[in-house]
């Protein structure tokens, strides 16, 4: 497991901030054609399809690419709709997580047990 220094995390933090949103942005396309995928699957023996199926393609695509690309980097997407993400970190000689999420600001500002997720997050 590769873990974050906090200067480390921040700076990736702001490597991937545009990929977050990216992330968002297909995440909220795949819900919202969610139903008429549903119903072109289950009609695909009969030559179903969807209006927006090269757009749902190409968001799951990406939205796959990107999270793979940021899983690589050692960082934990929780959220995609938030835009939660967690940099395993030492900390008094153990592994915990730096919490981030979209809209909190430039830098890491909590830390959070392994066990104690998004309600444990604690100030720096």
């Amino acid at each position: 497991m590769k873990t974050f220094t906090l200067s480390e995390a921040n700076a990736a933090l702001i490597e991937i901030q545009a990929d977050l949103l990216t992330l968002q942005r297909h995440n909220d396309l795949l819900k919202a054609c969610q139903a008429e995928a549903e119903a072109a699957s289950a009609s695909s023996r009969f030559g179903g399809g969807m209006a927006s199926g090269t757009a749902y393609i190409t968001a799951l695509c990406e939205l796959r690419d990107i999270a793979a690309a940021i899983a690589v980097r050692g960082i934990e997407i929780k959220d995609i709709s938030r835009g939660l993400i967690d940099f395993p970190s030492l900390r008094n000689g153990r592994i915990v997580y730096l919490c981030w999420q979209l809209g909190e600001g430039s830098e890491i500002e909590f830390w959070h047990e392994q066990d104690g997720g998004f309600a444990g997050r604690k100030p720096l």
